[in-house]
């Protein structure tokens, strides 16, 4: 979106089909929503700052005509000065990748994490690749024997900036400090990588995972929401 020459806002399409907005006011969110619709999309959800996410779901309702739903609510995270946990678990973090099983490993790490955020997606070796899950550099925490018990992913540096995710512990290592550990671990992959900025998102109803990054110096941002629509209904022919 552009005023005066200059750019006002921007949205992008991921893989799930939805749309992803930067902060837009009502106006801009009702332009932007005028015009997709005008264009025939259909947009299964919508991933915003809290305020931007209700105005363009208020304008695209008043567009299509489709009912809205909050999927969940989120806190936006920006890291600030890094704070490895104390004390640091035994073991190590290394690149997912090293190792022959690291695959199979990880791909049962994310549909486990998918289910638990029941996220509607399937992971196997067939449907990996077009899986917002592929497209990320992973670290593995391993404890001292060598068994991979956590797992960080981060996505590629885009204008500077890196997201952390997914960070996921199997139930039968969780409370033992690993996702802090691994969360370092990751993070200094990607400022290593070059990234000027390193976020992530958390759960606004999860105290636990909110308390863990504020400890390692990650910082709030905003507040975030994800609205899924409804499918508009087939118009009847005349």
């Amino acid at each position: 979106m552009e005023r005066a020459g200059e750019v006002a806002g921007t949205f992008y399409h991921p893989p799930s089909g939805g749309i992803g907005l930067t902060p837009l006011s009502p106006a801009q969110a009702d332009a932007l929503a005028a015009r997709l619709a005008g264009l025939g999309y259909s947009l299964p959800h919508v991933s915003a700052d809290r305020d931007t996410a209700a105005a363009f779901v208020k304008a695209w309702q008043r567009h299509t005509g489709v009912g809205a739903a909050v999927r969940v609510r989120l806190c936006l995270y920006r890291l600030g000065e890094l704070t490895p946990p104390r004390p640091v678990p035994a073991g190590r973090g290394r690149p997912v990748g090293e190792h022959g099983g690291d695959r199979d490993r990880l791909m049962d790490w994310c549909r486990e994490f998918a289910a638990d955020v029941e996220e509607d997606v399937t992971i196997d070796a067939g449907t990996w690749a077009g899986t917002r899950f592929a497209r990320k550099r992973y670290t593995f925490w391993e404890s001292p024997d060598g068994v991979p018990v956590s797992m960080a992913g981060v996505n590629p540096v885009l204008a500077g900036v890196a997201q952390v995710d997914p960070v996921y512990t199997p139930a039968r290592f969780r409370g033992r400090g690993y996702a802090g550990a691994v969360t370092v671990a990751v993070s200094r992959v990607a400022l290593a990588a070059g990234a000027e900025s390193v976020v992530l998102f958390t759960n606004a109803a999860n105290a636990t995972s909110n308390a863990l990054y504020q400890r390692l110096g990650y910082v709030r941002v905003t507040d975030w929401a994800v609205y899924d629509f409804a499918q508009p209904r087939p118009r009847s022919q005349p």
